[in-house]
């Protein structure tokens, strides 16, 4: 998705003066030459025809960074030093301790530096931060309200098409050739992947989408457009048009009132439920994951053998309950889907073994040694019951 390298930028420039074009250089920590930015199209307002200068306190190495393409060719995004976003009062180590606590972090408004752009190369790159030092020149040349608007709706539209490519959305077939593998419209194994892999294409957009938006006061709107849910939108200009916003609110209220009325007396009730109709094996993966937290130590490094482990375990017995969970009770998902799911749980499962290993191999004490062994041993059970799962269900 995008490209974040804020933690890398050193200092650069992002040049407004001649409408129509933006231009920028940028450097990078680690990197010798800077990323040279020519994009279509103007900033905000607060920077429109001028330059702006920016420097970080703290730069550092980025991975990420030095894959970029030096030459930035493209349309611009949002560029503002106004955006308000809620920036934490805490330092990461105190954040870290709040976590811990389970404690809620305050957090402030602030105005934030925001550069976005999407470079022909590389897709989405974005430059987002509290920190930085900034120098704004004086505006050669004014932008007015509408031409923001209209500016507006321009990075609207970019994110818009980015989205797209990123998706990728398959178009549906309704010739009768396609319609059925096994004779009936069922898909097979391959296809359910394939319509898996656009489900994961689309969570990752929502997910970028939602950290963009979450703060704005129009957020449902601009992510229905910029996530190509065009029927969304027209429901809700429906929905204005007739006046039922109030009314819906009100529902939605009272819906929520309800559920929370019966979520005591129902909880027990619920909870023997779902034991009741859970599948062994879904059983068995879920304890395995709640025994990892408490054998190791979750760093904040996404890619740590730690992290690895507990979120490959997580995955695939929320993948598990998905598939499994109420099997033999009248609804029975297309073998094909469960199969296709069932393939990508051995995936974590390889990956959470070869985790587990690395830690097992970093660990001092026997105790601890013995204890991620015997959760390696269990984590293979688990692997080989899935195994066992898709024999059978590919006989069936």
């Amino acid at each position: 998705m995008a490209w974040r390298v804020d933690e890398a930028v050193e200092h650069g420039l992002i040049d407004n003066t001649v409408e129509g074009l933006t231009t920028g250089k940028i450097w990078l920590a680690g990197r010798d030459e800077p990323l040279i930015l020519s994009l279509n199209g103007d900033c905000w307002r607060d920077l429109a025809g001028t330059i702006l200068e920016f420097e970080s306190p703290n730069p550092r190495v980025c991975p990420e960074a030095s894959k970029l393409d030096t030459e930035q060719t493209g349309i611009i995004g949002d560029i503002t030093a106004s955006r308000k976003a809620r920036v934490p009062e805490l330092s990461e180590e105190e954040m870290d301790e709040c976590e811990r606590r389970g404690e809620e972090i305050p957090f402030q408004w602030s105005n934030v530096l925001y550069i976005e752009w999407f470079s022909e190369i590389n897709g989405r790159v974005l430059i987002e931060a509290a920190d930085y030092h900034l120098k704004v020149s004086a505006s050669e040349w004014q932008m007015d309200e509408d031409q923001e608007e209209a500016q507006k709706l321009a990075n609207l539209s970019a994110m818009r098409d980015f989205l797209a490519q990123v998706i990728r959305r398959t178009e549906p077939d309704d010739s009768p050739e396609s319609t059925s593998v096994t004779g009936h419209g069922e898909l097979d194994e391959y296809e359910w992947e394939e319509r898996l892999k656009e489900s994961d294409r689309l969570s990752d957009a929502y997910q970028e989408v939602l950290e963009k938006y979450i703060d704005d006061y129009d957020s449902e709107r601009k992510e229905a457009f910029v996530m190509g849910w065009d029927g969304l939108l027209g429901a809700m200009a429906e929905r204005e048009e007739n006046g039922e916003d109030e009314d819906f609110d009100d529902d939605q209220d009272f819906q929520e009132e309800w559920r929370n009325s019966d979520e005591d007396q129902d909880e027990n009730q619920d909870d023997d439920d779902w034991l009741a109709a859970s599948h062994p094996l879904q059983t068995r993966a879920r304890e395995v994951a709640m025994r990892c937290f408490d054998l190791v130590s979750r760093s904040d490094d996404k890619d740590s053998p730690a992290q690895r482990l507990v979120s490959n375990l997580m995955q695939v017995s929320a993948k598990l309950a998905g598939v499994l969970h109420g099997h033999g009770s009248g609804y029975e998902p297309e073998a094909g889907f469960v199969l296709a799911v069932l393939k990508r749980c051995l995936n974590w499962i390889n990956d959470a073994v070869g985790a587990c290993s690395e830690i097992i191999a970093a660990a001092d004490d026997p105790d601890a040694c013995a204890s991620l062994e015997n959760l390696r041993n269990e984590i293979f059970a688990i692997r080989d019951g899935i195994i066992e799962l898709r024999r059978e269900f590919k006989k069936g």
